[in-house]
């Protein structure tokens, strides 16, 4: 699991099928509480919106997320940090 911060939104009008209505996020992603200089793009399951800190999951575990194993995504933001 990671922890980040929403920092944009990712627009795609064309997309895999399985990938129709979910929202894109660009993500920066945090080491021992400091950001650091890598973005990750992972779908919002929870509704998070930018400026927010997020946890999100990768591999297989976003598959499961996702709600869907047949859906072709690596990360999905699951939870929304309480500051």
């Amino acid at each position: 699991m990671l922890v980040g911060r929403v920092v944009g939104n990712i627009v795609s009008t064309r997309k895999n099928e399985h990938l129709v209505g979910f929202k894109f996020l660009e993500v920066q992603v945090y080491e021992r509480g400091q950001p650091t200089q890598r973005h990750v793009v992972a779908v919002d399951s929870v509704g998070a919106g930018t400026g927010e800190k997020v946890l999100i999951v990768s591999g297989s575990g976003a598959r499961v997320a996702s709600g869907s194993r047949d859906c072709p995504v690596d990360m999905v933001i699951v939870g929304i940090v309480d500051e």
